[in-house]
């Protein structure tokens, strides 16, 4: 599914270059579009929890597919605004139902882990691989073609859902977990804190490096190197860093807050790097760099989702979780706005700043999961 995102990730690109709109609107679009993946993720975490995996995907889908037609079909800013919108509310709603699946399928909350790692794995190597694939179809044959396919590839994702996932009811109690209960739970407050200052760095290797290849005159073709850079920097380092983390024994081995602050600081180096490059290499070398980061903040994660999320609310708790990279992507707009204003090295000091207030929150996030009083319920499961 993620290799044919292309709808999301040339989102920019199309805006600014095949539409012929500029930068300025395309960062509007990607923040009009983060604004629809804010609601979305809220939306799909409910849904997940209250109708079951199955039925929430397959319909969710259906309903990608159709925003992914409409994006081929628009023409006007305001129209393409309006999809942006529509295309944002489809964004990652698959992951609080797959999230959900891993954890009432797997008993070890560290199994958990893994698997949640090598979720990562396979979404960020279709990312890659969308990015390779549509910069030479974009270049050679327009950007259309890219959301026509991408909305065939959500209808049959939604056909293999609903073919593959077993008939769930909702998840047990879930009328009696909500989503203001389960903001009450510092520990989840303070991860998704955390979470929003780094993903604004992560969100940059699709939201923000686009606009900045932009300005330099570089093709799509250009971005598309530099994610298949990323692509195989993922595919060679993925391996290797989650047995670092979580051992053959399927047990973590070191702490969930050392290694969510070891990737935010890995992000923000990264991007801010990027944000000084000008050429086809140097974004390539920012894409390989950014990798490390995003596997530590991956793994630490789905660590706190697959042990602190209650059966009931394990949609909700992934949504709010999710929503930090939903928030994330209101900042291109704004990333635009500094390009324009301040040049390269304001960008390059936003987002190391983003990276620096995600780290400090890894601190109050240490003390909340020190004190967590059990006043939710928390996934059973032991560790193997």
């Amino acid at each position: 599914m993620k290799a044919a995102g292309f709808s999301w990730d040339y989102l920019g690109y199309y805006v600014s270059d095949g539409a012929g709109y500029g930068t300025t609107a395309a960062g509007a679009a990607l923040s009009v579009f983060g604004l629809g993946w804010c609601i979305g993720q809220i939306v799909s975490g409910a849904i997940t929890d209250r109708i079951g995996q199955r039925a929430a995907l397959t319909l969710l889908m259906l309903v990608s597919a159709v925003a992914c037609a409409s994006l081929a079909a628009a023409r006007s800013l305001p129209a393409l605004l309006a999809v942006a919108l529509c295309l944002g509310l489809t964004m990652d709603v698959q992951r609080p139902a797959i999230s959900a699946t891993i954890n009432d399928s797997l008993t070890s909350s560290a199994a958990r882990t893994r698997a949640q790692g090598w979720l990562y794995w396979s979404s960020n190597a279709g990312i890659a691989m969308c990015g390779a694939v549509g910069g030479y179809v974009a270049h050679h044959y327009g950007y259309r073609p890219l959301f026509v396919a991408n909305g065939v590839a959500c209808l049959l994702f939604a056909l293999v859902a609903n073919r593959t996932l077993p008939v769930q009811g909702p998840s047990t109690g879930h009328s009696e977990i909500k989503y203001r209960e389960v903001l009450r739970d510092p520990s989840l407050r303070w991860i998704t804190a955390a979470s929003l200052g780094a993903m604004v760095c992560a969100w940059g290797l699709v939201g923000v490096m686009p606009l900045l290849m932009t300005e330099d005159g570089l093709p799509p073709t250009a971005f598309g190197i530099a994610m298949v850079a990323n692509t195989v920097a993922v595919l060679t380092l993925s391996p290797p860093l989650v047995r670092l983390l979580v051992g053959k024994t399927d047990t973590m081995r070191y702490p969930l807050v050392s290694i969510l602050c070891a990737g935010c600081v890995c992000l923000g180096l990264a991007m801010s790097f990027a944000a000084l490059q000008h050429t086809v290499v140097g974004y390539s070398l920012a894409a390989v760099c950014i990798v490390p980061g995003e596997i530590f903040y991956s793994v630490a994660v789905g660590a706190y989702i697959s042990t602190m999320a209650p059966p009931a609310a394990t949609g909700r708790y992934q949504a709010v979780v999710s929503g930090s990279a939903a928030l994330a992507s209101l900042s291109p707009l704004g990333i635009a706005l500094a390009l324009s204003s301040g040049g390269r090295s304001l960008v390059a000091a936003l987002l190391a700043a983003s990276a620096l207030l995600a780290v400090l929150a890894c601190h109050p996030l240490m003390r909340a999961l020190r004190s967590r009083d059990g006043a939710l319920p928390t996934r059973a499961g032991t560790d193997d």
